[in-house]
């Protein structure tokens, strides 16, 4: 089944976004203090894959941590990618929907990472995920892949650091639930809420509601 959330009480009362912001404390002391990081600003930047000036716009909430989300990077957008995507009808905004502190984490990684590595990064981890996110430390194992995508350790440290980053991920988490009422992952927002796919959904599905918004 798909990942679902327990809405904005029931994530503070199991102590989710709590637990989350405490494990940000465990980093390195000396990357906590002076950071080889962008501005958060530039970290917190939206990532677009396509043409910005596109008709249809994709808001892809996922949570690193999801399989289905897993899924769709692997089998279902690079349809997308091709079909409409690459053809400049479509430009597909993702949008960071943690749900434990291995999604937050590699979430946070694909920020750190240089601009035009973000997409291939975000692929790779969809990709991998079910060796890193099982792994005993998940962060170390993120930080391996995260070297291979040219960060060094340094880096690396200060971004899992960086608090500011992890509340703006966060924050992304909580508009998505109080704007456009997310609550299972992925969930696609098309044109701002004029239509919308949930879950694990065929090629076909997204087809037919990008087509619709093309007419």
């Amino acid at each position: 089944m798909n990942r679902k959330i327990l809405g904005l009480a029931g994530l503070l009362a199991v102590g989710l976004t709590a637990g989350l912001t405490v494990a940000m404390t465990s980093a390195p002391a000396a990357a906590q203090t002076a950071t080889p990081l962008p501005a958060v600003s530039d970290l917190l930047a939206e990532r677009v894959l396509g043409d910005p000036k596109a008709p249809v716009t994709i808001y892809d909430y996922s949570s690193m941590t999801c399989p289905h989300c897993a899924d769709f990077h692997a089998n279902v957008l690079p349809k997308i990618k091709e079909a409409y995507i690459d053809t400049g009808k479509v430009k597909l905004v993702f949008r960071d929907f943690p749900f434990d502190q291995a999604a937050l984490r590699a979430s946070m990684l694909a920020h750190c990472a240089p601009v035009e590595r973000y997409f291939p990064l975000t692929d790779v981890l969809f990709k991998s995920q079910a060796q890193w996110s099982r792994a005993s430390d998940p962060a170390k194992a993120l930080a391996q892949y995260g070297k291979l995508a040219g960060m060094s350790q340094e880096i690396i440290d200060a971004c899992f650091a960086s608090q500011p980053l992890a509340d703006g991920i966060l924050n992304s988490r909580m508009v998505g639930q109080n704007q456009y009422k997310v609550e299972a992952t992925p969930t696609f927002i098309l044109n701002d809420g004029k239509d919308r796919v949930e879950g694990a959904q065929s090629f076909e599905v997204f087809a037919k509601a990008i087509d619709k918004l093309l007419k």
